[in-house]
């Protein structure tokens, strides 16, 4: 059984690199919101878009444009599983839902994780993943 880290607080900087007005620094993101923002990016990142390191991210993108049928939900399901479990540390993963949305062309995605070495409630991130070129 792997041993669980214990974390205090979680700082990111966002991606816009906005500055902060007040004191020209750059605008972070913490705890619970920086972690939710780093598993949206491993989800939406390719293999190969992130330098020096290949093989980082999903490969959900090929499976966006095959048929919109369970089958293809339940593949989406398992990358997204496995690409959390392998590049976030930082959270124990409950739940990854995946449903497909006949009327909208897409799939419905619902994330549930806890956040390891934290006191906060489980957390639950959820988004739309449609096929856009």
């Amino acid at each position: 059984m792997p041993l669980e880290r214990v974390s205090r607080s979680f700082i990111d900087v966002i991606m816009s690199f906005q500055s902060n007005p007040l004191n020209d620094d750059l605008v972070a993101l913490k705890n619970e919101t920086a972690i939710a923002r780093s598993i949206r990016n491993i989800v939406f990142t390719n293999p190969g878009e992130k330098f020096f390191q290949p093989n980082f991210g999903s490969r959900i993108s090929e499976s966006l444009f095959e048929n919109l049928d369970d089958i293809s939900a339940l593949t989406i399901q398992d990358e997204i599983e496995d690409s959390i479990r392998k590049y976030e540390p930082r959270v124990s993963l409950i739940d990854v839902t995946v449903n497909p949305n006949f009327d909208a062309n897409q799939f419905d995605v619902v994330i549930s994780y806890r956040i390891i070495g934290s006191e906060v409630q489980a957390q639950q991130l959820e988004f739309v993943l449609q096929p856009t070129r």
